[in-house]
């Protein structure tokens, strides 16, 4: 399985770098081979997957090294699910980095088999780890567009239309990306502690226990329920939506790794 990962990490390098270096050069012959190269690479991705869970006998999402390999690949197939019905301007130049680096950690992860605890070993798992982590693919989505917003939002203040004011796509158009991912990715957030909350009934005996996971992830939940909020009621749009979207991720990174490595729990990852 060693070798696989090398080569679904080798693709999505490649993807990567290509990508970039359209957004350079905008030759759009390096654009096919980019989407090509990112497509091997999520297919790669879903083979590697599917023998660590033949092996393990379970969903690999278990360790970290699984937890942020399945992040990556979720990332990397909401994308082209998105790519493939919107059109949004270079936005593969900033989400596949994106991917490389989550695929740099699971590198760098201990990437051994892990057992699952008697009280893991359900159906609950792969309903509830990939509906999570799906919804912290489209909020990450998300997060690639506000960085683009503001990339663009500076150009046109400065008045000076420069590098990044005739690669990236108009303000409106980042801001219908940042509403839509927001919309799916959200809905798919509260299923996700929902089927959390249920998993953890059926193996602890309590729907909720505040362990610090399950009290970030509600933290996240508020965050993007805020953002929602005054979007659809006050009208939060453009600018402060792009910030929240940014501030909001940030809050999904800390639920994923932060809690593991400073506040631990029943959730931490094993490994």
């Amino acid at each position: 399985m060693d070798i696989l990962f090398q080569l679904v990490f080798a693709a999505y390098l490649a993807a990567t770098a290509t990508a970039l270096v359209f957004f350079w050069t905008l030759n759009q012959r390096l654009r096919t081979v980019s989407r090509g190269l990112l497509l091997v690479a999520g297919l790669l991705h879903t083979g590697y997957l599917v023998a660590r869970a033949v092996v393990s006998g379970h969903t690999p999402i278990a360790s970290s090294h699984e937890a942020v390999s399945f992040f990556a690949w979720a990332l990397t197939w909401a994308f082209l699910i998105f790519r493939w019905r919107y059109r949004v301007k270079n936005f593969g130049a900033f989400v596949t980095p994106m991917i490389t680096i989550l695929m740099i950690v699971a590198l760098f992860s201990p990437r051994q088999v892990v057992d699952l605890p008697p009280a893991l070993q359900s159906w609950w798992l792969p309903a509830h780890a990939s509906i999570a982590l799906m919804a912290n693919a489209m909020l990450a989505l998300a997060f690639c567009g506000g960085i683009m917003f503001l990339l663009q939002e500076r150009e046109i203040k400065r008045k000076r239309l420069g590098f990044f004011a005739e690669r990236l796509p108009s303000l409106e158009a980042l801001d219908n990306l940042n509403q839509h991912c927001l919309s799916i990715g959200f809905p798919l957030l509260t299923m996700g502690i929902i089927t959390g909350s249920v998993w953890a009934r059926q193996a602890w005996g309590a729907y909720w226990q505040w362990d610090p996971k399950e009290t970030w992830s509600l933290i996240t939940w508020l965050i993007y329920a805020a953002i929602l909020h005054q979007r659809f009621t006050v009208g939060w749009r453009r600018r402060r939506a792009a910030i929240m979207a940014i501030v909001g991720f940030g809050a999904v990174l800390f639920t994923l790794w932060g809690v593991n490595f400073f506040l631990g729990g029943v959730h931490s990852y094993a490994g």
